[in-house]
């Protein structure tokens, strides 16, 4: 086991393991720590503690020390200096007529470096941006391309939900999200039902997701035969969340009647047969939300 505190850099940013190096640090305290981007400025938002050494990344990089009030200080100058560097940068990107957005810009801690975060549809020269920023803020500038989820992390939003936009607000890590999980929860696979402000499909489908898949384990599949407290069925239609399945009974008067179970009250004797290649029908047939989808699918 290793002993860790998680610190975090930006609000709802990922957060990374450090060795407190016998420093007494509390939960929610500002510290300052080494980082492969040099000095930088932190808060621990996991307190001390012990987890196994295949959840942290070689080397474990040391907290210096607990942030003072010169330190809290510096960073809060460094914000300041930030809002005044994005206004630069944006003038010069109009000037050198770039294809580019700019999104966001961060000072590090010791001043060291300069890091813009800006999205662009493709590669874009940015050579003779770079050295006008270097003259005028004499330190190193990195220009960093971002994706659209990472940009919508960074400008913050409300959702379709109306709610804020859980990757500005809690979310530290994107998680994989998949046309499948939209299809076992039964959702429409419209490009505009399923796609977030960033236009990649909802960091939201995969909440539910493992819930979805342990209940459809069980719930046997329209057209399953199943045996029932009636008899023996065909399954017409299952409901996910109810955990229910509506099942075609063949009642002893010869009169059939659509009764629905729940799944532990019934067996799946025989999976339904798997369709013809030529009877499998495309679930969307408008072409433009066929190539939307393509785009949702993309990995930034």
């Amino acid at each position: 086991m290793v002993t860790v505190v998680g610190v975090r850099f930006k609000k709802a940013g990922k957060i990374y393991y450090f060795d407190p190096d016998n420093i007494d640090i509390l939960k929610d305290d500002y510290v300052i720590v080494e980082t492969a981007r040099g000095i930088e400025f932190g808060q621990a938002v996991v307190g001390i503690k012990e987890v196994k050494e295949e959840e942290i990344v070689p080397p474990l990089k040391k907290v210096l020390r607990v942030a003072t009030a010169e330190d809290i200080n510096t960073h809060q100058e460094n914000v300041n200096k930030e809002k005044e560097a994005f206004d630069i940068c944006f003038k010069k990107i109009e000037c050198h007529n770039l294809n580019m957005k700019l999104i966001d810009v961060e000072y590090t801690f010791d001043n060291n470096k300069v890091i813009f975060y800006f999205t662009a549809d493709g590669r874009v020269d940015f050579r003779e941006l770079v050295k006008d920023l270097a003259a005028i803020f004499k330190t190193r500038i990195e220009l960093r391309q971002i994706g659209v989820r990472d940009e919508s992390k960074m400008i913050g939003g409300l959702g379709p939900c109306g709610r804020s936009l859980c990757c500005s607000t809690f979310l530290g890590e994107f998680a994989p999200v998949s046309i499948k999980m939209a299809k076992e929860q039964s959702l429409s696979l419209n490009p505009t039902k399923i796609s977030g402000i960033c236009g990649r499909l909802m960091c939201c489908l995969k909440y539910e997701h493992e819930v979805y898949e342990e209940i459809l384990e069980r719930l046997p599949c329209v057209g399953s035969i199943v045996k029932t407290p009636q008899g023996k069925g065909v399954v017409i239609e299952t409901n996910t969340l109810l955990e229910m399945a509506k099942v075609k009974v063949k009642l002893p008067d010869n009169t059939e009647e659509l009764i629905p179970f729940s799944i532990n009250d019934i067996n799946e004797i025989e999976k339904p047969a798997l369709p013809k290649e030529d009877d499998i029908n495309l679930q969307i047939d408008d072409v433009e939300d066929i190539k939307e989808l393509e785009k949702l699918m993309k990995e930034d």
